[in-house]
Order: C-alpha cells, then sequence, then structure tokens
C-alpha cells in the first residue's frame, strides 16, 4: 500500500483538527448513515472526514435499520460524537459502551443516545483507552478508529482535540494492542480501524513486539475531498495473541 510524506506528516493533521473547530460552516447537527446527530464544540466532526462512514461500512453498520437482534456487547474506544457506538446498539448490539478521553465527547455521546432513545442501552464513560471500565468488564467486539497519524514522541496536545488526529510516538496504539484482547469474551475480537494516513509497518512491529498479530480484515481506499485530494486506504484489522 503507499505511502507518503504529505498524507503522513503529523504537522497536515495538527492543522486538520484546528480548522475544524474554527470553521464558520461548523454545524450542531449533522446527517450521517440515514440519522441526524448532534455535534457538540470541540468534538471530532465527522462531517470533515470520512472515517466514521468507512468505520461503520467496516462494522456492517452503514445501513439504517432498527431490528434490535442480539449481537453481542460492544466497546468502542475513542467514541467522538458517539455516532458509531449508538448505531451498533440500534441494530442490536448490547450492553454498548462508549469511552473517550475526551470529556466533551462523552457528553456528545450521551446526548447522541438520548436523541436516538438508545440511554438504556447504551453507556458513555470518561477515560483513557480502557481506563474508565471495571476490571472485569469484558466485550463481545471491542473497536477503535484509531487517531492513526504518528507524532513525535513528546509532542504536547494543545487540544483534547488534537488527540482525535495524532497519536504521539504511537503510545496509545502500543497499549490498545497489549490491551485490547484482554477486553474481549472468549471467541470476541479486538478491532482495530487503521489507515495509510499512520504508519503501518511500526504499528506491526509494535505488534510484534507486544505478542500480538494484526489480520486484515477489510481494506476500503477513499479520496478525501474536505481538506486535500489525498486517496487513503482505510483497514480493518483484527489484534490476535501469539504469545
Amino acid at each position: 500500500m503507499p505511502y507518503t510524506s504529505q498524507v503522513q506528516d503529523y504537522r497536515r493533521s495538527l492543522e486538520r483538527s484546528r480548522q475544524s473547530l474554527g470553521r464558520a460552516d461548523r454545524p450542531s447537527v449533522f446527517p450521517l448513515a440515514g440519522r441526524q446527530w448532534d455535534l457538540l464544540d470541540e468534538v471530532f466532526a465527522p462531517v470533515y472526514s470520512p472515517s466514521t462512514g468507512v468505520a461503520l461500512d467496516f462494522l456492517g453498520l452503514a445501513e439504517p435499520g432498527d431490528d434490535r437482534a442480539h449481537r453481542g456487547s460492544f466497546l468502542e474506544i475513542g467514541c467522538g460524537t458517539g455516532v458509531i457506538a449508538v448505531t451498533a446498539a440500534l441494530a442490536g448490539h448490547g450492553p454498548v459502551v462508549a469511552s473517550d478521553i475526551n470529556p466533551r465527547a462523552v457528553q456528545n455521546a450521551a446526548v447522541n443516545a438520548r436523541r436516538h432513545g438508545m440511554t438504556d442501552q447504551v453507556r458513555t464513560v470518561h477515560g483513557d483507552l480502557f481506563s474508565g471500565l471495571g476490571d472485569d468488564e469484558r466485550f463481545d467486539t471491542v473497536f477503535w478508529s484509531s487517531n492513526y497519524v504518528l507524532g513525535p514522541d513528546h509532542y504536547q496536545y494543545e487540544s483534547e482535540h488534537e488527540r482525535a488526529y495524532v497519536d504521539a510516538g504511537y503510545q496509545s496504539h502500543r497499549r490498545y494492542l497489549e490491551q485490547a484482547p484482554h477486553r474481549t469474551t472468549p471467541g470476541g475480537q479486538a478491532l482495530l480501524h487503521f489507515s495509510s494516513r499512520g504508519d503501518y509497518p511500526y504499528l506491526a512491529r509494535i505488534a510484534a513486539e507486544t505478542g500480538r498479530e494484526l489480520r486484515l480484515l477489510g481494506s476500503c481506499p477513499v479520496r478525501e475531498g474536505e481538506y486535500g485530494d489525498d486517496l487513503v486506504e482505510h483497514l480493518l484489522l483484527q489484534i490476535l495473541t501469539t504469545a
């Protein structure tokens, strides 16, 4: 898969973060996957990036539905607006937990759970990856649409919003690879939504160092038009334990 310095440049992603926050046309409500969603200030805006829609498609949640057929428990890390977690609940997953390190994102996910009548099915928690969960909580599906752009090891975030775009030294990715398999039920799956904006060879090295294997479950090339005409390959990866 192709990688270019321009696509992977963390400074470009940080500029996208700043532009997204300051746009005069930033909506308070946006459409996605056949539904309307609230967008609070300081929260990642799916309307300016195709990644949320791609994630819904990877998970088989892109088409509106409300069949409530039980599909197992679901944990979303980095939930942002809560679109994925709430849609999973609407599609029959349960219980569903939506977690984010950004307190405004946690609030946003709760607002959207209420908008769609899912407050009993979706629990929102504030935490860094799994820190907001109980020690014994396990899920049939653990999913993170990650901040896959690699930043410098010692980058100091200027806002919580930047954390949705860049991972300093892949510290969060390392911890996710280590911890996610321990958060699945027997037969459950730990999933990572990554892209060619990230450094896949480095991610694979981290996986090997942590006793993990990355299995490609799906890929989708997307031409992004909001902040440039880059062709970005999105990947759905399953994290397997090898040691």
